[in-house]
């Protein structure tokens, strides 16, 4: 125990971020780290665990010229990007509609789709039913996984099943995270990508309910407490005028998003409201779809992490290597590589290894490719020099990444509690390195998969 500890100082670490339990690590080295926290950029991510009991580059309508100024008020409502108003009724399901709507934004004027959200929210690879609620690290999970999304008409809301073998309508490649109360953030991506979903603390229950943080008659709110976010929306716009006085909560400064919420038209103002910019948790989980293509951008992908970023690795440092090995199914080329920014700004080195053959396969390498990202999520990286391969030939993708700020910068797949039990670590053949030199099994050594998938098309 002791010399496996003195070998593996400051070694590998994951530190859970999803779903309430405490952080994973092996157990012998678990003394060395009790009570390091989770991630401070993750440590208010709650999502929406029960709140409501009772392309090509098809991103259509976006607007990505940052030069423009963003205006004072924006609505998208008149600009005939607002996706329609649903109602989630007696299920926990927020996170899913929201997760829908926010798709269906990101597509407005130019195509009209309506989303499933019982197919997000029934088909995703976690052990919860749609009373459990669920959260955006979910839907993110479901999306970067190709498991969906599928249309309303296909699988309709409420029928408490969904149909087998509905494939995806579309191919989400890119979801940003955007840095909690980061209001100017916010602003450009709704006028860039029709929508953001976030989470806020409702202190409602349903459309009849009342508290002192909603005015009905404005169709206001502002939650001004210490209670954590448990309710997923969408905020499609704002009024940097909007007045302070049509509050119920003292508040100071005028100022208000526009929201959109999954409770039918009765409520609010035809299911929009206000929500001021002092609410105590506006602007926390904000995730904007920002690359959603047609399903004919790849042919196949390769990835063993169905459960998405539940944990993350690494060695207490921003800096860190990873890898994940494969098998060609058919001659295909090497199109695109995907994986998770845990933080902001964090750079990245792609290298692609043709013919893998061990471990010792990623000690010699040069990075093929490099970029940076300024937010956090979930990002798709096309080679500038596909890689073609020939069925039964083994490669791996090396990524070196850097998340500023961040001692375990690798997202990865595990065991971490009820709802990601169904996991298989036994899928994927992962390694993770400090310096690129000494590589280290994930799945045997540290029961987890690193979350880095590939794209193909045919040879």
């Amino acid at each position: 125990m002791i010399k496996k500890i003195q070998t593996f100082i400051g070694i590998l670490i994951v530190v859970l971020i999803g779903y309430g339990a405490f952080q994973y690590m092996e157990p012998e080295i678990r003394g060395l780290l009790d009570g390091k926290k989770r991630q401070e950029q993750r440590e208010s991510k709650k999502g929406s665990e029960n709140p409501d009991s009772g392309s090509q580059n098809d991103t259509d309508g976006a607007v990505t010229d940052k030069t423009v100024r963003l205006p004072e008020s924006y609505d998208s409502r008149n600009e005939a990007r607002a996706p329609v108003i649903k109602n989630q009724g007696e299920l926990g399901t927020c996170w899913a509609v929201a997760t829908s709507s926010a798709l269906e934004a990101s597509l407005l004027p130019r195509e009209h789709l309506v989303f499933s959200a019982d197919h997000i929210s029934l088909r995703n690879h976690f052990a919860k039913n749609q009373n459990d609620g669920g959260d955006y690290t979910m839907a993110m999970a479901y999306l970067a996984a190709w498991q969906g999304p599928v249309l309303e008409k296909d699988d309709p809301y409420g029928d408490g099943v969904s149909p087998d073998g509905l494939t995806p309508v579309k191919h989400v490649q890119e979801i940003q995270m955007i840095k909690d109360k980061d209001y100017g953030a916010v602003k450009r991506a709704v006028y860039d990508h029709g929508a953001v979903q976030f989470s806020l603390y409702m202190d409602l229950q349903n459309t009849v309910s009342s508290s002192v943080f909603f005015n009905k008659i404005n169709s206001t709110y502002c939650y001004v407490g210490n209670a954590r976010s448990n309710h997923d929306i969408l905020i499609i716009g704002w009024d940097d005028n909007y007045p302070a006085a049509k509050f119920n909560a003292d508040i100071k400064k005028d100022g208000a998003f526009i929201c959109q919420n999954s409770w039918g038209p009765d409520f609010g103002e035809d299911g929009i409201f206000y929500v001021s910019y002092e609410d105590a948790n506006l602007g926390n989980n904000c995730v904007t779809y920002s690359r959603v293509e047609n399903t004919g951008n790849y042919d196949d992908i390769y990835q063993s992490d169905l459960c998405g970023w539940v944990g993350q690795i690494g060695y207490g440092s921003d800096t860190c290597y990873f890898a994940n090995v494969y098998e060609a199914r058919g001659d295909e080329t090497l199109s695109a590589v995907g994986f998770y920014a845990t933080g902001k700004n964090t750079e990245y080195e792609i290298h692609i290894i043709e013919s893998f053959d061990g471990p010792s396969s990623l000690i010699s390498w040069s990075p093929d490719q490099t970029g940076q990202f300024d937010n956090g999520g979930y990002y798709t990286i096309d080679l500038a020099e596909p890689v073609k391969v020939s069925k039964g030939q083994r490669f791996a993708v090396m990524v070196k990444i850097k998340s500023p700020g961040l001692q375990y910068p690798v997202a990865t797949e595990y065991q971490a509690d009820e709802a990601t039990k169904n996991v298989d670590i036994t899928d994927g053949e992962g390694y993770i390195s400090m310096s690129g030199y000494s590589w280290t099994r994930t799945e045997t050594e540290h029961s987890c998969n690193v979350c880095l998938k590939v794209y193909t098309r045919g040879a």
